[in-house]
């Protein structure tokens, strides 16, 4: 008996010292830097839709604003960085666009994919 709550109390001090593994969680939008350098103004939103995909919000009241939304949390204390590249469009023409997103750890994480989320994931055809 005494084993078994000297073996639960090291679980509950391990568990709340942040000693337990937390998978990194990535969502949104993964955009390629290269994808986003070759945003010019008066492009049309089906080649925005091109280059950067399907923007993760799309507000049903605000049809000329895209938000490609993307957030990450990859430590164990679960601090979330999120991040937003926000396009506005005037006419269904690309007007202008702010924000930021997270180049360099989506290239990364599109190379490490199969190695961190397993073997199951499709390969690339080339």
């Amino acid at each position: 008996m005494r084993t078994l709550l000297l073996a639960f109390a090291v679980a509950l001090v391990a568990s709340g010292c942040g000693i337990v593994y937390r998978q990194p969680i990535y969502q949104g939008n993964l955009l390629e830097k290269n994808a986003v350098d070759q945003l010019q103004e008066g492009m049309s939103k089906q080649q925005v839709q091109g280059l950067l995909g399907t923007p993760s919000i799309q507000d049903p009241f605000h049809q000329d604003r895209w938000d490609y939304a993307a957030t990450e949390r990859t430590d164990r204390r679960a601090r979330t960085r999120v991040k937003n590249l926000t396009l506005w469009f005037e006419n269904d023409v690309l007007a202008r666009w702010e924000g930021e997103y997270f180049p360099e750890q989506d290239a990364e994480l599109a190379k490490s994919a199969r190695k961190q989320f397993g073997p199951n994931l499709a390969r690339d055809r080339k």
